[in-house]
């Protein structure tokens, strides 16, 4: 507290926009917490796929993984202000139980349909209101072979352009603006696949007709080991 401060001090304090730093000092706090917890989610990203399950790998049914997923993204499904309903079409198979790591195969259940959802909203928002969108994911899943599932999800979003596909599964590689993706969720649910399971991931699209991913899992691992390729040359 200075009650007589000299000229130079008396200066400044009246230069200061106390209505502007009032005014924008939340601003700036919720911006640097924004910040600090898109690096916690990295770092827990990061820290979840490099940590293996702690039960280690188990018989899991696919579909409860699934409809898990599609439980807590229901409100993102649904109708609000913003957008209409997307709809859920399942073609599920007769599965067998899958042996795999299920935390990690959930989260890439997760990545797949949350950039599912993205990609219809944006396309969404870029068509005229008078063409009426299909707003729809389909999820579908089959035995392929002696030892091998597919899931498929599919989604009627813009399609992604062949120069981005190419580079989907590197990491920090987005198309989000600023502040809204990481870069993260297809790389590592890439690795979680094919390094974590033996799998493969892969997508398919063209422009204005939306995009699918195809996921391969091997449904035992006969070999013992999570990192045995179930396709050979």
């Amino acid at each position: 507290y200075c009650p007589d401060p000299v000229a130079e001090v008396q200066a400044c304090r009246e230069a200061i926009d106390l209505e502007f730093v009032v005014e924008d000092l939340p601003k700036l706090l919720l911006s640097m917490k924004v910040g600090a917890d898109r690096i916690r989610q990295i770092v827990l990203s990061l820290r979840n796929f490099s940590r293996s399950d702690e039960a280690g790998m188990k018989l899991v049914d696919i579909h409860e993984g699934i409809d898990s997923t599609l439980l807590i993204l229901q409100n993102r499904l649904k109708a609000s202000a913003d957008h209409p309903e997307i709809q859920v079409v399942k073609k599920y198979g007769n599965l067998p139980l899958v042996e795999c790591y299920s935390g990690q195969l959930n989260q890439v259940f997760m990545n797949l349909l949350s950039n599912a959802i993205d990609a219809i909203n944006d396309h969404n928002q870029t068509r005229s209101k008078e063409v009426e969108v299909i707003r729809q994911i389909v999820i579908e899943t089959q035995v392929l072979g002696p030892n091998a599932i597919t899931v498929r999800i599919q989604d009627t979003g813009s399609g992604i352009p062949n120069r981005v596909q190419q580079r989907i599964f590197d990491p920090f590689f987005t198309t989000k603006p600023v502040g809204q993706g990481t870069g993260l969720g297809l790389s590592i649910s890439y690795q979680i696949i094919t390094e974590r399971h033996g799998g493969s991931l892969e997508c398919f699209s063209e422009l204005g007709q939306g995009a699918e991913f195809v996921l391969t899992l091997p449904i035992e691992h006969r070999s013992g080991t999570a990192n045995h390729a179930i396709f050979s040359n």
